[in-house]
């Protein structure tokens, strides 16, 4: 079955209907109604599987993903034109120019903690660059996946983007067909799984797989607002975040500060009992609720720390001195636990961040504009945020993805156009002036040698300042071109 999905898929791009911009903006506008006109729906799934309030799903669901839509469709022709670039001289008289195409079919495996935005963005991308693709939302997110494969084929062209539900072994089955490029985003250990799939075929990936990504807190800054801002980013979605903070560090002196105002941000958040805050998620499933029980063993609670299996819930937990080599410390957590390591100053944290694999994000709060630079220019991340959580994800203009096991490529905006399309050199030039190849043309000479190599390394700007000059200056410019020419071979013929 997964095979012929696939094949439909790619029989539906090279028939080249998915090329023209028209129809790429006719589908936007049609996902984006889906978006609209399903709301309710929407929340109801998201409800049943992760316990999402109404408005944590437009928040962290809908909203970016509708601002997702509207920026495609309104940069879609921007995106897709040639894209002009620098020349030399050799061709200042040619048409140079970068212009994206469609890779051709798209393999989009979702993510169950944000199974709409996860899965519905790189669909945005895939759809503006003109490709089709075969989407896999996430089993565990089974409302969302069984709503997802009703309610696509119903906006979407049903061949070009059809779904395809199920669990492993459908998802390995996908993993046998070639694409022309995969997008998962989920852990390291299925990532590589991933991967390997795709170098059979020579398929290019885009990974997302998180990490562990710290928070540093200098001691130095405003902790009550540092503390608010870590609490919302750590326990929204009950920590299943994969750009949640997954641990703070900080220095001996203010770790007791630090628990205080998370406790008292906890309590006006979620109240007395998170259990009963609407605002307060569950973990996706009874196996995720036992990973990360486990990792609480041999810990001592500061703040929270009371579960409730049958409900798959874990309260908002931090944990305070802990020791690097504990096993909350070896694994991304991915859950509502928070652990502090204390050290000394910048140093020390700078130096255990980069003791680690690179995480997908880190986090710097810090009144010390030294310190902050310092952070930046000594540690590698995949983004940053400084003196805030998780914002550097809602701004379409930059890049989102890790580096190193935390992931590879990236998305949002036009980098997910970018990312999905390859950008192919062009060069037109015409039959003309053939003088001017006399230079390149055997039998070689220094003296030919040396024209060539000038007229190659002198570079003339962009594509439009190169094509000004040309307008302006056209006669000039061939002129001294054909003199110089004969110079040289005047000179070969004299010897």
């Amino acid at each position: 079955m997964e095979k012929q999905v696939v094949d439909r898929a790619r029989a539906a791009f090279r028939s080249g209907r998915s090329r023209p911009l028209e129809f790429r903006v006719q589908q936007l506008k049609a996902l984006h109604r889906l978006i609209k006109e399903c709301e309710s729906e929407i929340v109801a799934a998201l409800k049943q599987d992760i316990n999402k309030s109404h408005c944590d799903v437009l928040l962290f669901e809908l909203t970016g993903l509708e601002g997702e839509i509207s920026l495609a469709l309104d940069r879609l022709a921007e995106w897709a034109a040639p894209r002009p670039v620098e020349k030399n001289l050799l061709t200042i008289s040619d048409q140079v120019f970068i212009q994206p195409e469609p890779l051709g079919v798209v393999l989009i495996i979702g993510a169950w903690n944000y199974p709409w935005a996860l899965t519905l963005m790189p669909l945005v991308g895939a759809i503006a660059a003109g490709n089709g693709a075969v989407v896999k939302p996430s089993d565990l997110s089974e409302s969302s996946s069984k709503l997802l494969q009703e309610l696509l084929p119903q906006y979407l062209d049903q061949e070009l983007y059809p779904v395809v539900t199920g669990g492993v072994p459908e998802t390995q089955e996908l993993l046998r067909q070639r694409f022309d490029h995969i997008f998962y985003m989920g852990s390291s250990t299925v990532g590589k799984v991933v991967m390997e799939a795709a170098a059979r075929h020579l398929t290019p990936v885009t990974l997302e797989l998180g990490g562990k990504s710290p928070c540093y807190i200098d001691k130095d800054c405003d902790i009550a607002v540092a503390c608010r801002r870590i609490t919302w980013g750590k326990f929204a979605n009950c920590g299943q975040t994969c750009i949640a903070p997954d641990y703070i560090l900080c220095e001996p002196s203010i770790q007791d500060r630090v628990v205080e105002e998370i406790g008292r941000t906890l309590q006006e958040f979620y109240g007395e009992d998170p259990k009963v805050s609407p605002d307060y998620g569950r973990m996706i499933n009874q196996r995720h609720f036992d990973r990360v029980m486990a990792l609480l063993e041999g810990c001592t609670v500061t703040l929270g720390g009371d579960n409730d299996k049958s409900q798959c819930y874990i309260a908002p937990t931090v944990l305070k001195d802990m020791p690097p080599h504990a096993r909350i410390m070896q694994e991304e957590i991915f859950g509502p636990l928070l652990p502090i390591v204390t050290v000394a100053g910048v140093d020390e944290a700078i130096r255990f961040i980069n003791e680690r694999e690179k995480p997908l994000a880190l986090y710097v709060f810090s009144s010390k504009s030294k310190v902050i630079k310092r952070m930046l220019a000594e540690t590698s991340s995949g983004g940053v945020t400084v003196n805030d959580v998780i914002m550097h994800y809602t701004l379409s203009s930059l890049p989102f993805g890790g580096v190193g096991v935390s992931g590879m490529g990236r998305y949002h905006g036009r980098h997910t156009f970018d990312q999905l399309s390859h950008l192919r050199a062009c060069l037109v030039r015409s039959l003309t002036m053939e003088g001017m190849n006399k230079a390149r043309y055997p039998p070689l000479s220094p003296s030919r040698l040396c024209m060539a190599r000038f007229f190659m390394q002198k570079h003339m700007g962009s594509c439009n300042q190169a094509a000004c000059l040309w307008t302006v200056l056209p006669s000039i410019l061939a002129l001294g071109l054909l003199i110089a020419l004969l110079v040289v071979l005047l000179k070969d013929s004299l010897k």
